[in-house]
């Protein structure tokens, strides 16, 4: 097994982030970006910028620590989409370097909560519970989530898709429906939100952030060269929208809304393929997450949240992953008991209600 030590970034590796992160054993997370950091530090959350290095010598491991401040307690870090690592069998190391971290330059965290893109297992689970860790509640929407290979070429993809994808992406451009690459004007972007909105989040079951927020995200991104909008239109209207993300080798769908009850059939399924042939031809992505499925053996549930999501998903790749969720670190051992007996919960309602915005 090998060891690891945990340190702050240098300020030179901070300019560098995103080319650290990219360069990660398993290709890094958009949630792990300097850009999101940015989005961050202005919605409550302090950037941590930790590096894992390994004694062997081996690719050291960049990951984004959120810190928060909680009265009475201290600090906890919520380790979005990290840690970063070739394996399971790493994390009982990296569990042990935060623990020596935190009792030196990281002093005052009482609890870190991980949440790495390992595939879930009975042996992965047993490895962290036997680590210390205590599992928790999903945060993000893509714990599990339908993934797609883009490495072959464009004819070889459409086949790959499911004939449902497939027949609609055919139709759709069949009829003539045309998708544009916008700009990131201001009013695009409102029409954007709006279209999140109009999809009622309904059955999904999808808690809108504040419009600001979201302005913020897709703004950090698209200066990065990162992030880009699609839309549909009909009768000259934003019918059908899209926020992708390119980051290092992976494609993210991020944000995307309808209009109901709309003529042109396949019309989501174009913005989507466009998404998809445009990051593969110009950022060279080798994967594409449509962000969010129900569990892989929740697929056929009708009564799931993301059922809808996860049949539109579903139709271009039979390919869903599950990762291990989210495990807590508790580093002080009574702090976290009072955290996770009580405090979690009232700092997220209060957090709610002084800003109108989930916690994490």
């Amino acid at each position: 097994m090998r060891e690891f030590t945990a340190r702050f970034a240098t300020d030179e590796e901070i300019r560098g982030w995103d080319s650290h992160v990219t360069a990660n054993p398993s290709g890094g997370n958009l949630l792990q970006s300097r850009a999101f950091a940015e989005v961050k530090k202005d919605h409550g959350w302090a950037p941590r910028y930790v590096v894992y290095e390994a004694t062997d010598g081996s690719q050291p491991s960049y990951n984004l620590a959120l810190e928060k401040s909680v009265p009475g307690l201290g600090r906890i870090w919520y380790m979005i989409k990290g840690p970063d690592v070739e394996s399971i069998d790493d994390m009982p190391a990296i569990v042990e370097a935060n623990r020596k971290f935190v009792a030196g330059a990281a002093k005052g965290v009482f609890a870190i909560k991980y949440e790495p893109e390992i595939l879930a297992s009975d042996y992965a689970s047993g490895l962290l519970a036997r680590c210390g860790l205590v599992k928790s509640f999903e945060i993000q929407p893509n714990d599990s989530t339908a993934v797609l290979d883009t490495t072959p070429d464009e004819k070889a993809l459409l086949k790959s898709l499911h004939s449902r994808g497939r027949n609609a992406v055919r139709r759709a451009t069949r009829e003539g429906c045309e998708v544009e690459r916008v700009e990131l004007t201001e009013e695009n972007m409102r029409a954007m939100y709006a279209l999140m909105d109009s999809v009622g989040q309904g059955h999904a079951k999808v808690t809108l952030r504040s419009y600001e927020y979201y302005r913020a995200f897709w703004t950090n991104f698209a200066e990065r060269g990162q992030g880009r909008l699609y839309f549909t239109y009909e009768d000259d209207e934003p019918s059908v929208g899209a926020y992708v993300i390119a980051y290092g080798s992976k494609g993210t769908y991020k944000d995307g809304g309808s209009t109901p009850r709309r003529k042109q059939y396949g019309d989501s399924h174009l913005v989507q393929w466009r998404a998809i042939l445009d990051l593969k031809d110009e950022c060279d992505i080798e994967q594409y997450d449509f962000c969010g499925t129900p569990p892989s053996d929740q697929l056929k549930n009708k009564d799931h949240h993301y059922y809808g999501l996860g049949l539109f998903k579903t139709s271009f790749t039979k390919t869903v992953v599950d990762y291990v969720g989210v495990w807590d670190q508790p580093l002080n051992k009574a702090k976290y008991a009072m955290w996770a007996n009580i405090g979690e919960k009232v700092q997220r309602q209060l957090w709610v209600r002084r800003t109108g915005q989930p916690f994490y």
